[in-house]
């Protein structure tokens, strides 16, 4: 067992292995054949670390593993609780670059100087995160906007622990039951997929513009617009927002604004999002949604964006309506018309595990459940009962736990799973005008056109077909031809069976009768010809039936 990774790829690998024995079972891991790469204590000297280590290690790896964990915090098939939990409030800071890399990534991307593009630029970041930081400036019209700039030399970085991660998940996948069973290179291709689409910073001005298209009717949420003009894939300028973070609300600061209202509002928009319009925002943690200055709210740095199918969309308004609802049955029932069945899925054990949880945080905290938490904990049930959900699922249980949070924190007697309910008949209108909308009409009436123009000729054939007593009713009930063929095929073998029977009989009549003139084996001769010709196509029979017969 080896590994294909080159030298340049090698060192990385070692970080990479010796974090994953230090967290995993040190023993699997070592017979995998991780130990033959690293100059270590054996496994069984090794003490496994604490969960509040795991995000300070996935820092100091880089930016790549402080977004791998990020990643993997809605993943609670894959990991216990206490490292959930830990990596929930893995913060995604860095240290600022100087002000001289982000002028000559600026100048690069844009074609000009800082000097000619802004009337003012300020050389000290607003705030610095693993992939990029962000300036405050002023446009030559006067508008206050924001500068993403990305790091410099980071694409290289992560393309190279991308591919270390994808190489070391596909030797994992080959050589670990476990690895195999929780999908784990599909995992790591997931989070491929969906770092390289936060690194097109054109992408996420996109997601911008759409966000704020679809949330046009709630006036109390903001979404920054880009200014397309100053924007590359490495440089994002957008309106500037004046606020302060959720986060940093002071207790004796909620009376001052409308809490349960701002809250109720992100609710529904959420839920908007992710059950109507099929894209949103998937990253709403305190940080990323901001309460301006004139009391409404912002949400910000859309680089993780998420997409649903409509069929999707409709197997999770209602496995989401079903736990608000406390409808247990109906959940589970939901829950496996949402995933995939795998050879293993044990079924029975599957439901009564959702009802129990459900039923529990229903007992325990009543008009208090947390549906993000519910859903996460059905991910992890369905991880070891052999059940795979997609991806939207994952992505949808952490977006609600952060929605969960960020209301109680906006308002601590706001109730989520209330909110699922008394918005749930406006959602269910909105999909039906969603899918009334001018195109679909469109199509209704080119149809309606074409029976309108086919109808009276199709009546005239019907007419006709019973005028001339012609009607006729055909019942394709079974396949005529295959099942003469099968009669045949067993008069067959029953004429072979009795001509082999007969032919059996007649040689042990022959061996009654005395031909010392011609013996086989001291017996007549004749009767073991016979009994030789019996066995070899009794023989032959037996073969072909068990060749060519079906199943």
């Amino acid at each position: 067992m080896s590994l294909s990774l080159d030298a340049r790829h090698l060192k990385r690998y070692r970080e990479l292995a010796g974090f994953l024995i230090k967290y995993g079972r040190s023993d699997i891991f070592f017979r995998a054949g991780l130990e033959k790469v690293l100059d270590e204590q054996p496994a069984a000297e090794r003490v496994s670390p604490g969960a509040e280590e795991l995000p300070k290690d996935l820092e100091k790896m880089g930016p790549t593993y402080v977004k791998l964990g990020q990643f993997l915090s809605t993943r609670s098939d894959l990991l216990e609780p206490q490292y959930i939990e830990a990596l929930s409030r893995l913060q995604d800071r860095a240290e600022y670059f100087s002000y001289e890399k982000v002028e000559s990534i600026i100048t690069s991307e844009l074609g000009l100087p800082v000097a000619r593009l802004f009337s003012f630029f300020d050389k000290t970041p607003l705030a610095a995160a693993s992939l990029s930081q962000v300036h405050r400036a002023i446009l030559l019209d006067g508008r206050s906007v924001a500068v993403k700039v990305q790091r410099p030399g980071i694409r290289d970085q992560i393309a190279l622990d991308l591919d270390v991660l994808l190489e070391l998940a596909g030797f994992l996948d080959r050589h670990i039951d476990v690895a195999k069973r929780f999908m784990l290179q599909e995992t790591i291709e997931e989070f491929r997929k969906a770092l390289v689409q936060e690194l097109d910073f054109k992408e996420e001005a996109q997601n911008l513009v759409i966000l704020s298209e679809n949330l046009e009717e709630y006036e109390k949420i903001v979404v920054p617009l880009p200014v397309h003009a100053y924007t590359t894939s490495k440089v994002l300028t957008m309106e500037h927002i004046r606020g302060q973070k959720i986060t940093s609300i002071h207790p004796l600061g909620r009376p001052e604004i409308n809490g349960h209202e701002l809250a109720d509002e992100l609710f529904s928009a959420y839920l908007k999002q992710i059950l109507i319009d099929g894209f949103y925002h998937a990253d709403p943690h305190p940080g990323n949604v901001f309460l301006t200055d004139d009391g409404r709210l912002a949400l910000i740095d859309l680089g993780m964006a998420a997409r649903i199918s409509d069929g999707m969309q409709k197997k999770l308004l209602r496995f989401t309506l079903a736990i608000s609802e406390g409808k247990t049955d109906e959940a589970v029932q939901y829950a496996i018309e949402i995933g995939e069945k795998t050879p293993a899925f044990d079924e029975q054990a599957f439901g009564k595990q959702v009802q129990e949880f459900i039923t529990r945080w229903q007992r325990i905290r009543i008009g208090q459940m947390e549906i993000g938490r519910v859903i996460l904990e059905v991910l992890k049930v369905a991880g070891t009962s052999g059940f795979r959900f997609p991806a939207e699922l994952a992505m949808l249980g952490k977006c609600m736990l952060n929605l969960d949070n960020i209301g109680r924190t906006l308002d601590p007697a706001f109730d989520p799973n209330a909110a699922i309910r008394r918005h749930a008949g406006k959602l269910l209108r909105q999909r039906l005008l969603k899918r009334l909308s001018s195109a679909t009409l469109y199509k209704m009436a080119m149809e309606s056109e074409e029976l309108a123009e086919n109808f009276p000729q199709k009546l005239r054939k019907i007419i006709d077909i019973f005028a001339d007593n012609d009607f006729r009713v055909g019942v394709n009930a079974i396949d005529e031809k295959y099942l003469m063929r099968m009669f045949q095929k067993i008069a067959n073998r029953i004429a072979i069976g009795i001509i082999i029977a007969a032919i059996i009989i007649g040689a042990a009549i022959l061996m009654r009768v005395e031909t010392p003139r011609f013996t086989l084996f001291g017996y007549p001769g004749l009767a073991i010809i016979s009994f030789l010709i019996a066995a070899i196509g009794g023989l032959i029979f037996a073969i072909v039936m068990l060749i060519k017969d079906e199943r």
